[in-house]
């Protein structure tokens, strides 16, 4: 199929941008990778009025550490993350998270900001940012604001933007010392949308573990560090859907797993990093 026809306009800046989305109205569409957005044209499932490109926007194709945290451009492609030289030192959970975010291919277009904007439940970048308590950065008609993770993502696909919004950075806060890592997701084959995934980071003696893929949008616990418990405990918090590829039950015994090798790993990784 093909998309519906639809106005394109080009911005070059944050404002023209903003401005030819408010020309436009609630149906225009801002596009970046659009590895979500135009398989949706194509199957007639989205029908914006307009398409606003921000591949252009000046400054949103910068990485950049400040204060403690990794800024993020909303249109740095997932692949110029996951090889920037900085990304292992500065933020191992999501240089661990990023090789399974769709395929190579994909992740060549596919931009940082439009993942978390498209706050797809079963997708690795919120799952990430939500774990690391991080935040989006927002321009709209009333200026700038930033919006912590656990405020952004609503539900499925939706989330605090307001009408007129646009995601312009993600903030990231770098790993410290004697912390420890790990993520963990089970699909039936690599680059499929998983069954269950976890983000585990381990602080201070306590593991805040966020789910994926089970739940409505990124949900963190506050877990044991006992790998056995803390997988028992998140088990119990959630009650997933059944699809065609697996019954709750088994997405729920799926969870226990992840979080119990997560825990276990991001543990034994802060134990490494405190000798």
């Amino acid at each position: 199929m093909k998309p519906a026809p639809f106005l394109y306009a080009r911005a070059r800046t944050v404002d023209e941008a903003l401005a030819l989305l408010a020309e436009h109205g609630d149906d225009a569409k801002p596009l970046a990778g659009g590895q979500s957005l135009v398989p949706l044209l194509n199957m007639r499932l989205a029908r914006p009025s307009a398409l606003v490109d921000v591949n252009r926007v000046e400054g949103l194709d910068r990485i950049a550490i400040d204060d403690g945290a990794v800024r993020v451009g909303a249109i740095v492609r997932q692949s110029a993350l996951e090889s920037w030289p900085e990304v292992r030192a500065s933020l191992p959970l999501v240089a661990e998270a990023l090789p399974y975010v769709g395929h190579f291919a994909t992740r060549n277009r596919g931009t940082v900001g439009g993942s978390i904007a498209h706050a797809d439940a079963s997708a690795e970048l919120p799952l990430c940012l939500a774990c690391l308590q991080g935040s989006v950065v927002v321009a709209g008609p009333a200026g700038r604001r930033e919006v912590a993770a656990d405020d952004f993502f609503l539900t499925h696909f939706t989330t605090s933007l307001e009408p007129g919004e646009l995601l312009v950075e993600t903030v990231w806060p770098s790993a410290r010392p004697n912390d420890g890592f790990a993520f963990e997701e089970f699909a039936l084959r690599h680059g499929d949308y998983a069954l269950a995934m976890v983000a585990c980071v381990v602080r201070d003696g306590r593991a805040r573990v966020t789910l994926g893929a089970v739940v409505d949008r990124p949900t963190s616990l506050d877990l044991p560090l006992d790998p056995h418990e803390a997988g028992e405990a998140a088990a119990a918090s959630v009650d997933p859907p059944a699809s065609i590829h697996a019954t709750p039950e088994y997405r729920r015994r799926l969870v226990a797993t992840l979080v119990g090798r997560a825990v276990g790993r991001a543990a034994r990784n802060a134990q490494e990093g405190a000798r």
